[in-house]
């Protein structure tokens, strides 16, 4: 099951370039931690204004993906597309609402989440941490990067339905959710923050090495698929 943890997995995976980019995008927090002196709430900010980014991208997918099936293909994004904005944004709205309110009751004070609204709240969530938008901007650099040379260049997006697109982010979110919980545990086991705040950049880290180790079999998985096909002939 965690097969793709093998030296000779992990050493097939970093063969590429972009694999080191992507860890080294999921660790540049422990400098942010160093430098700037980022705390608890600055990091779940920085991975909630992730989701909002993944979910642009998402929607990037579900486009693409929407060329597969003609005019019911634009049809069907024209309903998925607004409904997957809307549910999605509302998802992570509720979530970013309920981080502000635990920052606020983290640091002892009574915040006006309730009040936020979606632009406000993502203002907020650039304020966290000191070069927030720095980070965010290598996020989207990345995240677009790999659209466009996986999704779009290594023509994934013909084996994709809008309807998998769609679903996809959430599972992250999920994810996100268990880690938050999780780094939230050690601070309280241990009385120390930090050991909490490192706990959740090196579980999002180990996520993103799974993540890249998918990128690189998957062009494999596709030849094999090919060879294994009956021939038209």
């Amino acid at each position: 099951m965690l097969s793709w943890l093998r030296p000779d997995a992990l050493a097939e995976t970093y063969r590429d370039p972009v694999s080191w980019a992507v860890l080294a995008v999921d660790l540049f927090p422990i400098y942010a931690l160093i430098q700037f002196g980022w705390d608890a709430t600055a990091l779940v900010f920085l991975y909630w204004l992730e989701n909002l980014i993944i979910g642009g991208v998402t929607l990037l997918r579900m486009l693409a993906a929407s060329t597969n099936n003609g005019p019911f293909g634009v049809a069907s994004l024209a309903f998925l597309g607004p409904f997957f904005t809307i549910h999605y944004g509302m998802f992570c709205f509720v979530h970013g609402i309920f981080l502000a309110v635990f920052a606020a009751a983290a640091s002892g004070g009574m915040a006006e989440a309730d009040f936020m609204g979606p632009l406000t709240l993502v203002g907020f969530a650039l304020s966290t941490g000191e070069q927030m938008g720095l980070f965010v901007g290598a996020i989207i650099a990345l995240q677009l990067f790999l659209y466009v040379r996986d999704f779009l260049g290594r023509g994934a997006f013909r084996e994709a339905t809008i309807q998998t697109e769609m679903m996809k982010p959430y599972g992250r979110i999920i994810l996100l959710h268990f880690a938050l919980f999780a780094g939230f545990g050690l601070m309280v086991a241990f009385g120390q923050p930090m050991i909490g705040v490192l706990g959740l950049i090196l579980l999002r880290a180990l996520w993103g090495v799974y993540q890249s180790h998918l990128r690189h079999i998957q062009p494999q998985r596709e030849s094999l698929n090919k060879v294994d096909e009956a021939s038209p002939i």
